[in-house]
């Protein structure tokens, strides 16, 4: 395989992806927790819930500024990388990157306040600031989203004789494909938040490690995420049948499926190869129901598309079939654990979870982040071969100039770098005492080391 431009540009775009969708969720979800957290505290007097809180601010400052960086970093990649790209869709994509930066400054200043104020507002008023810290992490999320549901599903624009005219950029930002993007897309970091920090507080109860108020968070962090995954799922569904609307063609190759054809069966597994998806268990008429909610639904194939116009199946859907039984993975895992809990709460106040189930939450981490990435790899490996779809080729959007291999190199090391440090940080978190620590009688007078 030959690194052309093309490719090298596509290779350093999608590692800069990968990287900043691999930490920003947790930015985007751990608010919720200190969200929870905090209400929790002021609902109960249980003062370990704002131990917690404490604990994970730190944290929650770090991924910020992580999230901002690599953010940072892939703006510039827009513009350097896609130039063809940013002049075609800039006037038309503008405003949701800019409504996205007064959600991000909105997200920093309340931060600010959250860190700061520990020391000096009531418990009340520090619970009042993480709401709108929650809410613009949330809508930093959306905006962006939005963005690349346009690349999806261009609209809000005419082209005449190879211009772009009459922008509408409130269409072109409530696209068709925009909802169930959104909804999905932040779904997401709230099922990566939950597992991944069960993941956390599992292995550290498992191995005796110490930590603040360990299995109060793992509950917590449970909870979050028995509700998420279920939503998720039900997203998904909602997702792939806009996309089977709205991208047949992306539709077919996250489904395997060849041959046009009415009740279309559903294939779980199976390797596309040579024109036919083998080793597939199918499940008759099940594709186009879901689909379409109609069993004898015709369905798009891939044979009756262009050659030149069809994204790469294989890639596609073994990406599907990763998001999918992740999902349904962390669904049975969330269930285990909380029908244990609630088999054992009356006999055992202070359980734990047994060496399998504790193996199964910290397995569980890491397939939230496999089925985050291969959820995105559906979106981008489906929309080829177009960055902006049925309008712009990703080969005529890129830079003319070469040499880019060098920095994909060299970014590559570097990342490399970074994630090893940020996940020995982000591990090492939630360490401390193995006894709570003492609290003062006034409200907000705990936090001194974290302001």
């Amino acid at each position: 395989m030959e690194f052309d431009t093309l490719l090298s540009a596509r290779a350093l775009m999608g590692l800069s992806l990968v990287f900043h969708t691999f930490f920003t969720p947790l930015g985007i979800g751990l608010p919720l927790l200190l969200f929870i957290a905090e209400g929790m505290a002021l609902k109960t007097g249980d003062q370990r819930y704002r131990q917690l809180a404490r604990a994970w601010t730190p944290v929650v400052g770090l991924l910020f500024a992580v999230g901002a960086v690599s953010g940072t970093v892939l703006s510039f990649e827009l513009g350097l990388l896609w130039p063809r790209f940013m002049e075609y869709a800039g006037g038309i994509i503008g405003m949701p990157f800019s409504l996205e930066g007064f959600a991000f400054f909105t997200e920093a200043i309340f931060l600010a306040i959250y860190i700061y104020g520990w020391n000096r507002m009531s418990a009340f008023a520090h619970w009042l600031v993480t709401i709108p810290i929650v809410i613009s992490s949330a809508l930093s999320a959306v905006f962006v989203i939005s963005a690349n549901a346009w690349m999806n599903t261009p609209e809000g624009f005419r082209v005449v004789d190879g211009q772009v005219v009459d922008v509408d950029p409130w269409d072109a930002m409530f696209n068709a494909a925009w909802l169930h993007e959104a909804i999905h897309g932040t779904l997401a970091s709230y099922v990566v938040t939950g597992f991944s920090v069960a993941a956390v507080y599992a292995w550290l109860l498992w191995r005796k490690k110490p930590a603040v108020n360990a299995r109060l968070g793992l509950q917590l962090a449970m909870a979050v995420a028995v509700v998420s995954i279920p939503l998720q799922i039900v997203a998904g569904d909602f997702a792939a049948r806009r996309v089977a609307e709205l991208q047949p063609v992306k539709f077919a190759a996250m489904e395997g499926q060849y041959e046009t054809e009415r009740g279309a069966p559903l294939r779980i597994g199976g390797i596309p190869v040579d024109g036919e998806t083998k080793y597939a268990i199918e499940i008759p008429k099940l594709l186009s129901y879901l689909g379409y909610r109609d069993f004898n639904a015709e369905v798009l194939g891939l044979n009756d598309v262009p050659k030149e116009d069809r994204p790469n199946e294989l890639l596609t859907h073994l990406s599907l079939q990763v998001m999918v039984g992740a999902g349904f993975a962390l669904l049975f895992i969330a269930g285990w654990y909380w029908w244990a809990w609630w088999r054992r709460r009356k006999a055992e106040p202070g359980w734990l979870p047994g060496r399998w189930l504790s193996w199964a939450l910290v397995a569980s981490g890491f397939l939230s982040f496999a089925a985050l990435q291969a959820g995105w790899f559906v979106t981008e490996f489906g929309r080829q071969p177009w960055v902006v779809y049925g309008y712009l080729r990703t080969s005529e959007a890129v830079t003319e100039r070469d040499g880019i291999l060098v920095f994909f190199v060299l970014f590559t090391l570097l990342y490399v770098v970074i994630s090893i440090a940020l996940i020995v940080a982000l591990l090492k978190w939630p360490h401390g005492p193995k006894q709570p620590e003492r609290l003062p009688g006034a409200a907000g007078r705990e936090a001194e080391s974290v302001a």
